[in-house]
């Protein structure tokens, strides 16, 4: 057999194996989890979800630096919240240049609902990232006022009316920590279909849904835009301080809450969405390129080891496919046309959750390529001391997750 035949029967082997073996990753049915009075279904239908045994006391806490452009259509679904107990909302204006602790004030006047807080807290310490800094100061703030949870989401993410009290519902029904969305991005542009569902589909990849939610879990993340936390359980796991130097910071503080012992779930949205536009390649590549060496501890090993799986597992069968059938291999041809069939079919089910035509699977190859190039730009940009910017911030050496 050729060289490319071997190359993509591995590749066909690898894929066999993340269908069947990695937690069933491609699968989109991990939702708000049911709950002994009610419970959370897919497709939008929230039927009986909102009861819950008693509705304990909440403080929002929205770190937001130059959120101007988003906030009127993120904040005001906040300000609107359906919730049966006492909540709050408190926005941390961290060192914004565009207004928008103005405007955030002014958006409350416009709108009414929940009472909010707008504070800043000065320019970050050295050895904080600037949104644990915020994070930092809103959760002190929102600690004096007893909550038993905490809701911590991004200014760029909007909530149905009834998504705090289906979040509340899930934690104190199960029992549970952490509980975490992963809010539905944005996707209008050509950019974002082509790049946006493979983002969710990766992250899925790397930490499958259903390995975190296990009663013995295998996996520990959480998706940053939207976390349900118990305040008891942050004070133990101490955090933000904890992983104050964390440029990934949903997986660290899923870490901390764990290592804290406790319980954690992560899913996917359906009354939690980004709002943030990416329309053209380069937002998404600043987006992906800030944090996807930290991902990799900053380690070039990893990132060697990286970049030869994604060329094994996404590149070589396309090629394989094409060349064999050029080239006279069968045996080359039929296993890349299964590696790429199967790679094809497990994004299928994540297309059809953002909504996007299924012609968009077999390019999943070509995004990866591009995921590739935003990864090594990641790693070059850190070497040259660039490291992890953000809206006018950089982090040379940022941590991606303190194991202490």
């Amino acid at each position: 057999m050729s060289t490319l035949a071997w190359f993509a029967l591995g590749s066909s082997a690898v894929w066999g194996w993340l269908l069947l073996g990695q937690g069933f990753f491609w699968r989109t049915d991990q939702r708000l989890p049911s709950t002994a009075r009610g419970h959370a279904r897919g497709d939008g239908d929230t039927a009986g979800a909102e009861t819950a045994p008693r509705w304990p006391r909440v403080v929002v806490v929205v770190p937001a630096r130059d959120e101007a452009g988003v906030l009127p259509l993120s904040l005001p679904s906040l300000l609107a919240q359906d919730y049966p107990g006492v909540v709050e909302v408190i926005l941390v204006d961290d060192g914004s240049t565009d207004g928008t602790g103005g405007l955030a004030v002014e958006l409350a006047g416009r709108h009414g609902g929940l009472p909010l807080t707008v504070v800043s807290p000065g320019e970050p310490e050295r050895g904080w990232t600037g949104k644990l800094w915020a994070l930092r100061h809103g959760m002190a703030l929102a600690r004096a006022r007893g909550p038993e949870f905490l809701l911590l989401t991004d200014a760029d993410i909007a909530h149905e009316p009834d998504s705090l009290r289906l979040l509340v519902s899930a934690a104190v029904g199960n029992d549970l920590d952490l509980v975490s969305q992963m809010a539905r991005l944005r996707v209008a542009s050509p950019w974002e279909r082509l790049v946006v569902p493979a983002f969710v589909y990766f992250f899925a990849q790397l930490y499958p849904f259903r390995w975190i939610n296990r009663a013995r879990p295998l996996a520990t993340a959480a998706a940053g835009g939207c976390v349900l936390l118990r305040t008891e359980t942050a004070v133990a796991a101490d955090v933000p301080e904890a992983i104050r130097q964390a440029v990934i910071d949903d997986v660290s503080l899923a870490r901390a809450v764990r290592r804290a012992g406790g319980r954690i779930w992560l899913g996917l949205a359906e009354r939690v969405d980004s709002v943030r536009p990416y329309p053209g390649l380069g937002e998404l590549w600043r987006m992906v390129a800030r944090s996807a060496y930290a991902q990799l501890r900053h380690n070039p090993l990893l990132l060697a080891g990286t970049v030869a799986g994604l060329v094994l597992v996404y590149l070589v069968p396309p090629v394989a496919l094409v060349s064999g059938v050029l080239g006279g291999d069968p045996v080359a041809a039929w296993a890349g046309g299964a590696a790429w069939a199967v790679m094809a079919g497990t994004y299928v089910p994540m297309l059809r959750y953002y909504r996007q035509p299924l012609w968009l699977a077999p390019l999943l190859p070509f995004t990866a390529f591009l995921y590739l190039l935003m990864t090594v730009d990641s790693a070059v940009r850190h070497h040259r001391g660039a490291g992890a910017a953000w809206k006018g911030r950089t982090y040379a050496r940022p941590e991606t997750a303190p194991d202490r």
